[in-house]
């Protein structure tokens, strides 16, 4: 008989070992391998840093040229020091793949649409082969690729890409298992090889993150819906309050090349009444996605010396999207902000000037309604004939399934992103291919490159002259006094609302007629004002200039930067610090009196009066403690919904909405203001009616904020910074900190300033910066999130540009890695 027992824990054995070295499912989602990842020889403790690590080594390589060291400060900050370029960029890869390679490996398998091979299909509510599919099918790979065959055309960019890329491959090739990042251990899966192409496509993710916000499909619907003046007044091409990055009254040079609507465009375009309702779930970054920057000139600094400012506003994320370093090699001597998964530093300052960026915010992407002969795609109708397609076949790889094929038409109009596979679910017989510029063969590491490189304004101009996409707004001082800015990238030149809807494909009327001539492209250069700055605004004066800028502009951060700079003289770097973390709420300044004046008062509860208090009490600041912005945020979104919900509830299809400035300015403007009345109810509302009906309203939401403690601002936005998987062990949750949208401290939930860097260009370069995050990408790590408490108090670490024996002197350094050849 004990033949049983024995086959009993036989098979619980066999079971025990067969759970352990599985993934199992769980909550909708996948385990780690049990037993690796809890093996102390192998698992997650090896990911445990001690306290007080220093990061001492000396490494040999193939691949070096000669030597160098890398002396890390105070704060795991390295300090690059080669005998050649290549080598600069060999230990550039090596390092950031030290500190930052899953990050920067998740990124790439995010941006080429690979998702499905290390999450499988769908995990925890999330469709990660739709995902995946939508990646491909809006060419992220496609437009790596041809990147990728201009940086390998240039020789400077090839060799900075191929050196990157063997530094990350030498640090992989180093590793064993047990040294892999946690978060492998937690997928279960490996590290693959680095190349060029990863960097191409981290690239291109940024493209998308940066020029990829878009309301196509959204405002077809709206056009489709509203009657073409209530479609003017909800979403109207220009504002009264429009303060572009070149001044109004800016002259424009004149240009022979003009645009104009095709004569069928009324028929064809904007008289169509076409609804559509694309695949979801459709990735959309977020709209907020912007920066500030700003150089002041040597006459308004107490040094008298140029300042430069830069604080890009993206997702917040750990491990953070940036890595600090210097890199430093006879040919230059750069510090800043680098990208994990490309060579450079991409904004920062040399030995002679400062750089920085701003989202330009232009649409470059478009969508052409294609007509095919039939569903195999073969044939497309253009210019009155049938035009033959290619064809690309994207295989996507899903875990633990058999691989998707898609199988992509290639047209005039661009890759066709919608079709009877990847559908609008309304019309599943029609075809939308997206025009989209990031798809182009471009080379944006030259310009990051050469400004790493650059020394006075003509390097600058030629750094930035070759930039394509996503368009920025560069901003530029130097040591010797200059200051410039000029919104940079191929444009196309559009006609009025071209590319807002989508377009009529079946012939070259609707295609781009060209790129804005650079001439068009002004730089402000050594302005007679003393500065120069964006915020995501206009970049020059809808009503002059003679091409439609369609986009998503912020209006009030511009506005306030330049009212603050204009009156400001005597600027040292802490009133810099204290602009750059300013919480006034211009969009109040200009909101408030217009919600007061029709506010009655004369119907207000004790409750009411209360919260009303507390709102004309305000010092309309967005700071952590004050209750005001709370009270402030929840009434706008309620007038918003009182005046708007009921035109769009009309339509279960996606619409946008107009933007609150639209709301602000519309009642302002007009006290008959159309859409204050709500056609669902027989009465005339009228706006006094919906704001105080909307005021009323909030007033549940603030006794439960105020009972639930966090009716404070800091509290009520709840900011975090999460992991990249939303690992809750990994996050930083509830940080209490003011700012918020429309904000110059553009903190929001987990949106804000991802960068924040000061830079006065005195003889020794004076620098200050900061990020939400840490050195170290590895959550075991003291440095793992080591600077979000100070970045959190709008406070600065000095940037250490340290000379070679400036390192070797600082004892507070964490340690050195000497390179050499083997």
């Amino acid at each position: 008989m004990r033949i049983i027992p024995f086959i009993l824990s036989a098979l619980v054995t066999a079971g025990l070992v067969w759970a352990l070295d599985n993934q199992l499912t769980a909550n909708g989602g996948k385990t780690p391998r049990l037993g690796f990842f809890l093996s102390p020889q192998t698992g997650f403790w090896q990911n445990a840093e001690p306290a007080g690590k220093e990061f001492d080594a000396e490494l040999s390589f193939p691949n070096l040229v000669g030597n160098a060291e890398v002396y890390f400060d105070e704060r795991l900050v390295p300090h690059v020091y080669a005998d050649n370029e290549q080598d600069v960029f060999f230990i550039q890869g090596y390092l950031h793949a030290k500190f930052r390679l899953w990050q920067m490996d998740f990124q790439t398998y995010a941006a080429a649409g690979r998702l499905s091979e290390i999450m499988g299909d769908s995990a925890n509510g999330k469709n990660f082969l739709n995902i995946d599919k939508f990646f491909r099918r809006l060419g992220m790979v496609y437009g790596a690729e041809n990147s990728l065959a201009a940086i390998e055309a240039d020789p400077e960019i090839k060799m900075a890409s191929d050196a990157y890329t063997a530094g990350v491959n030498a640090y992989i090739g180093s590793l064993k298992e047990k040294d892999y990042p946690i978060e492998y251990k937690l997928l279960n899966y490996k590290p693959e090889p680095w190349s060029n192409l990863k960097s191409a496509l981290f690239l291109k993710y940024m493209s998308f993150d940066l020029a990829g916000y878009e309301e196509d499909f959204e405002r077809t619907n709206a056009k489709a819906f509203f009657t073409k003046e209530q479609y003017e007044k909800l979403f109207p091409a220009l504002q009264d309050y429009v303060d572009p990055i070149h001044p109004k009254g800016t002259p424009l040079p004149k240009t022979t090349f003009s645009v104009a609507a095709p004569a069928s465009a009324d028929s064809l375009y904007f008289n169509y009444k076409a609804t559509v309702n694309p695949e979801n779930p459709v990735v959309k970054p977020n709209k907020f996605n912007g920066s500030n920057n700003w150089a002041v000139d040597s006459s308004k600094t107490v040094s008298k010396r140029p300042i430069l400012c830069n604080d890009p506003h993206l997702g917040l994320n750990f491990p953070s999207l940036w890595y600090e370093m210097q890199l430093s090699s006879p040919g230059f001597n750069a510090y800043g902000a680098s990208f994990p998964g490309a060579p450079a530093i991409i904004i920062g300052f040399n030995d002679s000037c400062a750089w920085g960026f701003t989202n330009a915010e232009r649409d470059v992407r478009d969508y052409y309604e294609v007509q095919f002969r039939d569903s195999t795609m073969h044939e497309y109708m253009f210019n009155g004939q049938w035009t033959k397609a290619t064809f690309r076949d994207e295989v996507i790889k899903i875990r633990g399934k058999a691989s998707d094929t898609e199988h992509i038409a290639v047209t005039v109009f661009g890759l066709v992103m919608y079709d009877r596979s990847y559908r609008d679910k309304l019309n599943s017989n029609k075809y939308y291919a997206c025009r989209w510029k990031a798809t182009d063969k471009s080379d944006e590491l030259r310009t990051f490159y050469k400004l790493d490189h650059a020394k006075n304004f003509a390097n600058y101009t030629d750094a930035i002259s070759t930039y394509s996409c996503p368009g920025q707004n560069m901003i530029f001082a130097t040591k010797s006094g200059d200051i410039a800015i000029k919104q940079q990238a191929d444009f196309p030149a559009k006609w009025y609302r071209q590319g807002e809807f989508i377009m009529p494909g079946i012939d070259s009327s609707f295609l781009w007629q060209g790129l804005v001539p650079d001439s068009l492209n002004l730089t402000m250069h050594n302005p007679q004002r003393g500065f120069v700055s964006s915020a995501n605004q206009f970049p020059y004066d809808p009503a002059i200039y003679p091409y439609y800028m369609n986009g998503t502009y912020a209006m009030f951060r511009g506005n306030l930067i330049n009212r603050e700079l204009g009156s400001m003289q005597n600027i040292a770097t802490t009133d810099m610090e204290k602009l750059q973390t300013s919480t006034y709420n211009l969009r109040a300044e200009l909101a408030l009196p217009v919600f007061m004046h029709y506010l009655d008062t004369s119907d207000l509860n004790a409750d009411e009066q209360q919260y009303l208090s507390i709102l004309t009490g305000w010092n309309l600041k967005n700071d952590a403690g004050e209750k005001g912005a709370t009270v402030f945020t929840l009434w706008l979104k309620s007038i918003m919904d009182c005046i708007y919900k009921d035109d769009f509830a009309q339509s279960e299809l996606p619409m946008p909405w107009p933007e609150e400035l639209t709301m602000i300015d519309g009642i302002l403007k007009d006290s008959t203001y159309e859409f204050a009345d709500d056609i669902r109810t027989p009465e005339k509302e009228t706006i006094k009616n919906q704001v105080t009906s909307a005021f009323k309203k909030i007033i549940p939401d603030c006794k439960k904020a105020e009972q639930e403690q966090r009716f404070e601002w800091g509290k009520y936005k709840d900011g975090s910074v999460q992991h990249l998987l939303g690992i809750t062990p990994f996050c930083r949750l509830h940080l209490n900190g003011g700012g918020g949208e429309e904000i110059i401290n553009a903190f929001s939930d987990r949106h804000g300033p991802s960068w924040r860097m000061i830079v006065e260009l005195t003889d020794i370069t004076n620098a200050y910066g900061v990020y939400p995050g840490g050195q170290s990408g590895n959550p075991g790590s003291s440095y793992y999130d080591s600077f979000t408490d100070q970045w959190l108090a709008g406070k600065y670490y000095p940037l250490h540009f340290y000379t070679k024996e400036n390192s070797q002197n600082n004892s507070e350094g964490l340690g050195k890695m000497t390179f050499r050849k083997a």
